[in-house]
């Protein structure tokens, strides 16, 4: 049904690719029976299967991805032992540079801390990243130090020549087929290697466990030391995305798919995952799918959030079995002010190069520089092909944030002939600058500060300023607060389950980088959530080489109920438009791993609760036992509010609703009292209000009445918090988060 369309100098192969999920595993077939068997399976329905099998998935869960017609999946989707038939879906890496909207080393998380003063022996924790392949080269990757490659470990690399492995990037591996079948064949062949052209792979992978790398610098700048969430830990690179393609995306859900089948049976502890697209029904999300048999296995899974921000209900990667990172700021700073003639001073962000001299340059508001075929809107946001470079030359140019990414503003400006750039956020955008190391001198300035700058430009005939030499600066307040793209709840898939779960620093964070793109930058400065989700990943490595017993709920709900939701002002933590940030922005609040090295308790939950949880969404007991591989029933009086996980949803609160939960004891014995900030216009009652734990993995249940209390109108969303503690440290903290019918 589709035409040949030509890529790269290869034709797209015909058909449309799909993703057949056949549930778990039988543990008594080998992998090349199941393989067979999807041939088998295949051929029997459609005539033919070698032409159109693009993966078989045989390892740790069942199905295939092929190349199909509408009729074709339509009929696969009717037989009884498919559980679901997926179509392809485009991914996008969740990095600002890669895209934009209208809209020192990291203190508290990878600095010297007590967690990873206790985990700095932790050489058996292996992290995997599907993402785009790492430099294998860089000194976050050197193994140096290390010692031989944990037993467990089943994988390797593929083409050792062309990506070498060592004893800390134990792994590289590539799939491409899917995208391939989608876009068509890749023409360059040192493409077929896990080696990281683009430096999306290399920043996120050493952002989760990359060395410690003293004497950083980027354009000259000194910029601290490097340094990973779990630096001493095992990294291996699934390289799964690519240059972009016909479906708008550059990550294929066959090869995603692939890659975290690869990294399970390999024997990865931890799997990150900075990438997504619009969320969609459990049983019809490949990624949803296949983290939940990661999840299965004891393998965290932790995702980026999006960067559809600030956009409520835009946040994406929201299976429960997952943890989900939206992106906060950073109390470090690459400041470069703008100095204007009329001795106003505003301060901007930038890792950029210095201008020439010191003197005073014009400047010209872009708008005013269009090109004779360009629109003033196009021009304003230094489009490509939108300035006229006789009214550029020699000028220090002011562009608006929107539309193209804001390096590409730089070069176009550059292209134009100007002399430096400053950029100023558009409205949705707010306070949240980021430092980026720019084709040419430049600074990036807040929406109040270039609301400034346009009326000093409007108040006279010579605009001039200078842009200062970029420095840095620490210990900025406040900090952290929400990042403006970091994507927003609520859930649009399960409004009851809160996402996302926790914020960590995602703007301009410096981390290892790929040396093919030009200029050369082995580290760089990048912002999304994509930063952020490394983060927690290196930090869901330390708390498994402290706890190795503890499952991939419990290390999720250590992360959560250990959150902090204040800045370093000791206020609560704001948003990009200077108001109080909601669990819809930041989750249970921003990470404190050395916290979470000590929850004193912890909201655990097994497979067998996340079946229950399918339960709740109306899956039938067939397609969830296909899907759990084991005998199954869903249970009578089965309630998504008794769903033990570490935050608190009411959706459509319509009367009274009673939430139970269940508290494991990871501490020492200890008597636990309850405090409950209630949302306004709610009441909320909990019982029992104290909680007597005499052993390490003793489990308390308590139930939480809520209703409408008649003190205000509820129109929206209200917010509230519940908090156990034991009178020292420990302070179990839950966001609560209830709407009315």
């Amino acid at each position: 049904m589709c035409v040949a369309v030509i890529i790269f100098g290869y034709p797209k192969q015909k058909g449309e690719s799909y993703i057949v999920y056949l549930g778990g595993i039988n543990p008594e077939l080998e992998a090349s029976q199941i393989k067979d068997s999807h041939f088998e399976f295949l051929g029997s329905l459609l005539g033919r299967a070698d032409e159109s099998m693009i993966y078989s998935y045989n390892k740790q869960f069942n199905g295939f991805a092929a190349l199909l017609d509408e009729e074709d999946a339509a009929k696969l989707a009717e037989h009884p032992d498919v559980v679901s038939v997926i179509q392809n879906k485009g991914r996008k890496l969740h990095t600002t540079r890669s895209w934009d909207f209208l809209k020192l080393q990291n203190k508290g998380v990878v600095g010297s801390s007590s967690l990873w003063r206790k985990a700095r022996f932790g050489e058996n924790i292996i992290i995997a990243n599907l993402d785009t392949g790492a430099w294998p080269e860089s000194k976050s990757f050197n193994d140096t130090g290390y010692g031989p490659i944990p037993s467990k470990w089943k994988g390797g690399c593929y083409n050792q020549t062309l990506v070498p492995c060592n004893n800390k990037l134990i792994g590289a591996k590539y799939y491409n087929k899917g995208y391939q079948a989608s876009n068509g064949m890749l023409m360059k062949h040192s493409m077929n290697t896990a080696r990281d052209h683009e430096g999306h792979g290399s920043h996120t992978l050493s952002t989760a466990g990359g060395n410690i790398v003293p004497g950083v610098s980027i354009n000259g700048i000194r910029t601290g030391t490097a340094k990973g969430g779990s630096p001493r830990a095992r990294v291996a690179a699934y390289k799964v995305c690519w240059p972009p393609g016909l479906l708008g995306g550059t990550c294929d859900d066959a090869d995603i798919i692939k890659g975290f089948e690869s990294a399970i049976h390999d024997g990865v502890d931890v799997i990150s995952v900075s990438l997504g697209g619009p969320p969609g029904d459990y049983m019809n999300d490949g990624l949803a799918i296949a983290s939940f048999h990661a999840v299965k296995k004891g393998v965290t899974v932790v995702f980026s959030a999006g960067n559809d921000g600030p956009i409520p209900g835009s946040v994406t990667n929201v299976a429960p079995w997952v943890i989900t990172v939206g992106a906060s700021t950073i109390d470090r700073e690459f400041q470069s002010f703008v100095n204007l003639a009329s001795g106003l001073k505003l301060k901007g962000l930038s890792l950029s190069k210095t201008l020439p001299h010191s003197d005073y340059y014009p400047l010209m508001n872009a708008a005013n520089a269009k090109a004779e075929n360009a629109t003033m809107a196009d021009a304003s946001l230094c489009t490509q092909g939108a300035l006229d470079p006789k009214k550029v030359r020699g000028k220090i140019l002011v562009c608006l944030r929107g539309g193209n990414d804001r390096v590409d503003k730089g070069t176009q400006a550059k292209l134009a002939g100007a002399a430096g750039m400053i950029l100023c956020n558009a409205e949705t955008n707010g306070d949240e600058i980021i430092a980026d190391p720019h084709v040419l001198p430049a600074t990036h300035i807040t929406y109040a500060d270039g609301l400034r700058l346009y009326a000093y430009l409007n108040s006279t005939n010579e605009p001039l300023g200078y842009i200062t030499h970029p420095e840095a600066a620490i210990n900025i307040k406040p900090a952290p607060f929400m990042a403006s793209f970091s994507s927003r709840g609520p859930n649009s898939i399960t409004p009851e389950i809160l996402k996302p779960d926790i914020t960590a620093p995602g703007v301009n964070i410096i981390a290892a980088y790929s040396e093919d793109p030009k200029p050369v930058f082995p580290y760089n400065i990048d912002s999304g959530t994509s930063m952020a989700c490394p983060h927690v990943a290196g930090v869901v490595g330390l708390l498994k080489s402290v706890h190795p017993d503890w499952s991939p709920s419990a290390i999720k709900s250590a992360i959560m109920t250990t959150a902090n939701i204040q800045d370093n002002r000791g206020n609560p933590m704001l948003d990009e438009t200077k108001t109080e940030a909601s669990p819809f922005s930041r989750g249970a609040g921003d990470i404190d791993p050395n916290r979470a090295m000590n929850p004193g308790l912890v909201y655990d939950l097994t497979v067998n609760d996340y079946l229950d949880f399918l339960c709740t969404r109306g899956y039938s007991n067939t397609m969830i036992q296909k899907f759990s591989d084991q005998p199954y029933q869903c249970p009578e009086n089965n309630s998504i509010l008794d769903f033990n996980y570490p935050s608190i949803t009411v959706h459509k609160l319509n009367g009274t609703a009673t939430v139970t939960r269940r508290l494991t004891n990871v501490g020492p014995p200890g008597t636990y009292t309850v405090r409950v900030k209630s949302p306004d216009g709610i009441s909320v009652d909990v019982k029992p209000n104290i909680l007597v734990f005499e052993k390490k993995g003793e489990v308390q249940k308590f139930e939480l009445t809520m209703k409408a209390d008649g003190t205000s109108v509820i129109r929206d969303h209200v917010f509230g918090e519940l908090i156990w503690s034991n009178g020292k440290h420990y302070h179990v903290r839950s966001p609560i988060v209830v709407s009315v019918a």
